[in-house]
């Protein structure tokens, strides 16, 4: 994993300071209110706050998701695998069977064959010294199924264990999901608690960058692919953020990644961490449009460059997909896919 430095404070942080000693400004020539006397300060630092750990809870909501998918995959190949599996030892045994009825019609059952019948077939593999009497084929029949049965319980146990893990990855999907709805309900609580200007206020703020960013000026992608998943990221302006959803009708930061370079032939994994190492990493001076932006320290924001120190992204619940300055918030990493 690599190490980033985290960049101080958030975009969020930065544009609600800017907008709120905006608006104190203006209180203080109208009716000479100081600065420091902004009431709603604390609310929206904690609906920055509310919405960032809702986030990162999506994107754990996200990984379980993604694994919980994989999970039902792979159980789903190792029931085929055991339904092969237990075809063939019914093979194995029927055949067994006709030479041990074979032998009894004509005057009695060989006693090895007898104890491949028992509660524990595996009792007579351990006593190999009785096949003297077992011709070198049935010798061979046996042996397959000795295999055969080792392998059906071996595919028995593997499958066991990953139904255990699926129940343990769905119970953490829960979980995330209990979370990221609490957190988002208190922000919306606290948000829909300020008058409608601060509200405004709010929702300007978190749209401002950085003045201290490194000129950008690629206005073109890097590849094919990347102008692919820019023109799809470009369709999706103004569809709705849904956390935990990638498309087509709403989206969430990552999903919405994932979805734009699907449109371009392009798999990405379910989550902002993983796609930050879906390609190579670049300077963000070196940014082209259709670089994917990684922000804060722990990866759990991501956008698309477009240009002109833009990127698209879903930013939160409320607010639609669109554009917003590329230093809206630090910058962890840039990934070129």
């Amino acid at each position: 994993m690599g190490s980033h430095r985290r960049l101080a404070p958030s975009g969020f942080d930065r544009g609600a300071g800017a907008a709120v000693g905006f608006l104190s400004v203006a209180a203080a020539a109208v009716v000479a209110v100081p600065a420091a006397a902004t009431p709603y300060d604390d609310t929206r630092a904690s609906v920055d706050r509310l919405y960032e750990q809702a986030e990162k809870a999506t994107e754990a909501y996200n990984a379980a998701d993604e694994r919980a998918d994989e999970l039902r995959d792979e159980v789903g190949i190792a029931r085929d695998r055991i339904a092969r599996g237990q075809q063939r030892v019914n093979t194995l045994r029927d055949s067994l069977g006709s030479l041990a009825g074979a032998q009894y019609r004509e005057g009695g059952i060989d006693p090895s064959l007898a104890l491949l019948f028992s509660d524990d077939p595996d009792d007579y593999l351990d006593h190999a010294s009785r096949l003297d009497r077992l011709t070198a084929h049935q010798a061979g029949e046996l042996k397959q199924l000795r295999h055969a049965m080792r392998e059906l319980a071996q595919d028995r146990e593997e499958a066991a264990g990953k139904l255990h893990e699926l129940d343990r990855s769905r119970k953490a999907v829960a979980a995330h999901k209990k979370t990221v709805e609490r957190k988002l309900a208190t922000a919306r609580r606290l948000l829909n608690s300020l008058p409608a200007s601060e509200r405004d206020a709010y929702g300007r703020a978190s749209r401002s960058g950085r003045g201290d960013l490194p000129g950008l000026d690629g206005a073109t992608a890097a590849s094919g692919r990347g102008s692919a998943a820019v023109a799809a990221a470009r369709s999706a302006l103004g569809k709705p953020y849904v956390w935990g959803a990638n498309g087509p009708s709403g989206f969430d930061c990552s999903g919405l990644m994932q979805w734009s370079y699907a449109q371009a032939g392009v798999s990405l994994p379910r989550t902002s961490q993983a796609q930050r190492y879906a390609g190579r990493q670049v300077p963000l001076s070196e940014a082209r449009p259709g670089d994917l932006v990684v922000y804060r320290g722990d990866a759990s924001h991501v956008g698309m460059y477009m240009g002109g120190g833009q990127v698209i992204h879903a930013p939160y619940p409320g607010a639609p997909v669109r554009y917003d300055p590329v230093g809206m918030m630090p910058v962890s990493s840039v990934t070129r896919v």
